[in-house]
Parts: C-alpha cells; sequence; structure tokens
C-alpha cells in the first residue's frame, strides 16, 4: 500500500503538470533526433522515454481508476505490435506506417463514440467539448480507413492504380464530407440520437475510403505524411474534449510536423495537396514520356555485368542514385560491398536521394543506414545535383520517376516540373531495372533511350552482386 502522504503528491495536479511539462520536452527533443540516421535511434528512445513519463502521469489522475481494461489493454497491444515491429521487413516499412497510423485514427474515432454514449449524447457538455470530439470522430475515422487504403495498396493487395468513380468522384466526395458536417453540427446543436452519430462514421469512412481509392502511387508518399497529420489534429482535439494535456500536446506535434513534411513533400514533386487529393496521379496505364521517348526513340542501350565493372572500375567519382526497386531487392547490403570495392580501387563514391524515393520519406536513408553507408556519403537532391555535372558514372538502382528528365524538357508530361536528380548531366549512366516497365507515374522515362545510358535488367540485388564479383577481377 502506497502512503496516504505519498498518494496524495503523486496525485496533486501540480506534480501531474510537471510530468507533463517533462514529458512534453522529451517529445521535441525526440522528434529533433529524428532528422538525421545518426541520432535517429536516439531520438526515438527519448520520445519513447517522454510517452512512458506521459501514460504515468495519466495513470496517477484522480480519475483513472479500471485497472483491468487498462491491463488487459497494454498486454494486447504489446502483443501485436512489439513482434510486428521486430519483424516487418524494411522495405514493409511504409504499409506499417500506413496501418500503425491508421490504428491512431481508429482508436481516436472509438473514443469519440464512448465519450459520446457516456454523456448522453452530450448532455449537459459544453459546447466546445462536443464540437472537438466530433472535429475527432470524423477526422479519425477518415485517417483510419485512409490508411488502410494505402496500407492496401502498398501492400499490393489493393491495385496501385487509382480506382475512381471519374467525373462523379470529387462530387463524392464533397457529399459524403458534406453530410458529415450536417449529422456533426445537427449533434452539436442538440441531438441525442446514437443513430446519427454512427451515419457521421459511416459517411466519415466512406470519404475515407473514397479520397485515398483514387490517388496512384507516386502519390502514396504524400497521403502516409498527410494521414499522419490528420491523426495527430485528430488525437490533439480528443484531448481537448478530454482535458488531457499529453494527447494535446503530442497530437500538436505530429498534426505539425505531419503537415510541414506532406508539403515539403508536396513541393519535391511539383504537386499541390488539393491535386493530390484529387487523385488520378501515378499507377495508372503508361503513357509516352515525350515525343520522341518509348517505341519512338529507337533502340535502348543493353550492357552487361562485366562491361559495368569496367566502366565503373576506371571511374574517378560514381554516384548511386537508389530507388524503390533497390528496396524491393533488399539490394542495400550488396550495395554497401560493390561501394567499399570501388573505394578500394581509390574509386569517390556518393549516394544521391530524392526526397520521394521509395514508398515514403527518408526510405532510402533507412535502408542504406542499415546497410552501414555512412552518413555523410548521402547527398539531398538539392546537393547532389550540382555534383552531377563532374561525375563518370551515375549507377541508377531502381529509381525510374526521379530521374526521368521529361520533368524538366516536357511540358506535356504528367511529371513536368517536379524537381528530379539530374543524372543525365553525368558522362555515362548504368540503370539497372528489371524490365523497361514504367514507374508509379506511368510514363516511360526518356533517360532510357539517352545515348550515355546503358540498361543493366534483372533484379538489382542479383546485378549489383555480378558487379562485384567482376570488379574482383579486374
Amino acid at each position: 500500500m502506497i502512503h496516504p502522504v505519498l498518494a496524495s503528491f503523486l496525485q496533486n495536479t501540480s506534480f501531474l503538470d510537471v510530468l507533463y511539462i517533462v514529458a512534453f520536452a522529451l517529445f521535441i527533443q525526440g522528434l529533433r533526433g529524428l532528422s538525421g540516421p545518426t541520432t535517429a535511434v536516439r531520438g526515438n528512445r527519448i520520445a519513447a522515454v517522454g510517452m512512458g513519463i506521459a501514460v504515468v502521469a495519466t495513470l496517477l489522475n484522480r480519475g483513472e481508476g479500471n485497472w483491468g481494461l487498462i491491463a488487459l489493454g497494454s498486454a494486447l497491444g504489446t502483443a501485436v505490435g512489439v513482434p510486428a515491429a521486430r519483424q516487418v521487413r524494411m522495405t514493409a516499412m511504409p504499409q506499417m506506417v500506413a496501418l500503425f497510423n491508421g490504428v491512431g485514427g481508429g482508436a481516436v474515432f472509438l473514443i469519440s463514440w464512448t465519450e459520446f454514449r457516456l454523456t448522453h449524447g452530450y448532455s449537459h457538455t459544453a459546447t466546445y467539448i462536443a464540437i472537438f470530439s466530433l472535429f475527432a470522430a470524423i477526422v479519425g475515422s477518415v485517417s483510419f480507413w485512409g490508411s488502410n487504403i494505402a496500407f492496401g495498396k502498398l501492400q499490393e493487395i489493393l491495385p496501385g492504380r487509382p480506382i475512381t468513380l471519374g467525373a462523379a468522384q470529387q462530387a463524392v466526395n464533397l457529399l459524403l464530407l458534406a453530410l458529415a458536417i450536417a449529422a456533426a453540427v445537427d449533434i452539436a446543436a442538440g441531438d441525442h440520437s446514437e443513430g446519427v452519430f454512427i451515419g457521421m462514421l459511416v459517411c466519415a469512412a466512406l470519404l475515407g475510403n473514397a479520397v485515398v481509392l483514387p490517388i496512384g502511387g507516386a502519390d502514396m508518399p504524400v497521403v502516409i505524411s498527410m494521414l499522419n497529420a490528420c491523426t495527430g489534429l485528430s488525437a490533439a482535439a480528443t484531448g481537448i474534449a478530454l482535458n488531457n494535456p499529453a494527447l494535446i500536446v503530442a497530437g500538436m506535434i505530429v498534426g505539425a510536423s505531419g503537415s510541414i513534411l506532406t508539403n515539403l513533400m508536396a513541393v519535391a514533386m511539383n504537386r499541390s495537396i488539393p491535386a493530390i487529393v484529387a487523385g488520378g496521379f501515378g499507377g495508372g496505364g503508361v503513357v509516352e514520356g515525350a515525343t520522341g521517348a518509348g517505341e519512338h526513340a529507337g533502340t535502348v542501350r543493353s550492357t552487361s555485368a562485366a562491361d559495368a565493372a569496367i566502366q565503373l572500375a576506371y571511374a574517378s567519382r560514381v554516384v548511386i542514385v537508389p530507388g524503390y526497386g533497390m528496396a524491393v531487392a533488399q539490394a542495400q547490403h550488396a550495395v554497401r560491398e560493390l561501394t567499399k570495392e570501388l573505394e578500394a580501387r581509390g574509386v569517390e563514391v556518393s549516394y544521391a536521394i530524392h526526397p520521394v524515393a521509395g514508398r515514403m520519406p527518408g526510405h532510402m536513408n533507412v535502408l542504406l543506414a542499415e546497410a552501414d553507408v555512412p552518413y555523410d556519403q548521402l547527398r539531398e537532391m538539392d546537393d547532389a545535383n550540382p555534383e552531377f555535372q563532374r561525375t563518370d558514372v551515375s549507377l541508377v538502382i531502381g529509381a525510374n520517376d526521379v530521374t526521368n528528365p521529361a520533368a524538366k524538357n516536357t511540358p506535356s508530361s504528367p511529371i513536368y516540373g517536379m524537381p528530379i536528380l539530374e543524372v543525365a548531366d553525368s558522362r555515362s549512366v548504368i540503370v539497372i531495372k528489371r524490365s523497361m516497365n514504367p514507374g508509379f507515374a506511368g510514363i516511360e522515362n526518356e533517360l532510357y533511350y539517352d545515348p550515355k545510358t546503358a540498361m543493366l535488367f534483372g533484379d538489382a540485388k542479383s546485378a549489383v552482386s555480378e558487379i562485384t564479383a567482376e570488379l574482383a577481377h579486374i
């Protein structure tokens, strides 16, 4: 038994506020640590400690007491979450993030539903609390169902191409949004009907599906970030409704950082967020990248692992451009071995990273860090592009749309204006790719038809390993 004096101190409001403040400081410090691979692990641990303190502070609150349910929920969450996080492959991390984000949105709308039932439809509840709870219910439901669709597309359970109602899509989206808001207004005005609340959740659920289904694979990194921001904002609204400082601050941090990241990603793709939500880009049918591209451009020059090894061995400077093809093949360790072999020959090697390479922000950085690639060899797009002009060989491994010169040269291209890695400025280019199939944007890559480009067809991991083996014999 805890001494009554100690128990009184531990449950004192001022003491709990101090714990929350410490937790918030750790959240922010942890977020700062996520700015780079070298500090990311430490940042996650710091933020985890902060969340632990916030949980303890919440449990010490005098209003908490259903310890059996709390223990059961914690046990179930741990039993599911820990094995899932430990076993997931790095290539599947984007869909894991989408799924976990969806769980957060689902928890929020279930809490709002529970609050509605416990207060008998917000009877004798301040109007602002009802408004924030209803906001959390709608946004949380949209985030939950939208994240599930994103997971399905990334996991290839659903087609990566846009699934749309055509011209009626936006009208349907607006109708569902209007119905959800109308139901929320009706409840906030005094309607205590649970049927109306459930109808609001159903409209929000349909809206979440309807918004994400028409979005193609090329926009999926931005969608994940946007849904993450929505979950954060809905959690903050729930915190206001429950008068829980931890939820308010943590939700606002997630919402703000997710919104900033979404905007940065959209700028990196030269896409507006409304255009992304409107859907229709990426994953569609194959279209020409430009006049003179594709079947109209003549032949593609292919090469062998032996010829690629010779070209790399006699280069002074090599830039490796990783993409989702490297992630799918789990080729990062093979790429690291190739890098070591080249560096042993005095070749200067660096990596050029596009902001939206892969399927989520930082995907390539995480994969390369897993293979112990030195962080100082990674170059972000703005730093990498000026260096291509003095690069002897650019080795493109599974990257497609982010290297397509159509983004600069072809106004009619759907990716025109998107900042790209300007590998075409290199003296020569080697592209490792399974086939000539297009990337997520569904357009042909003009780079493949450039006379200075050689295509090495095959699995990225096998192709890189073969090049490394050939280097050993030169």
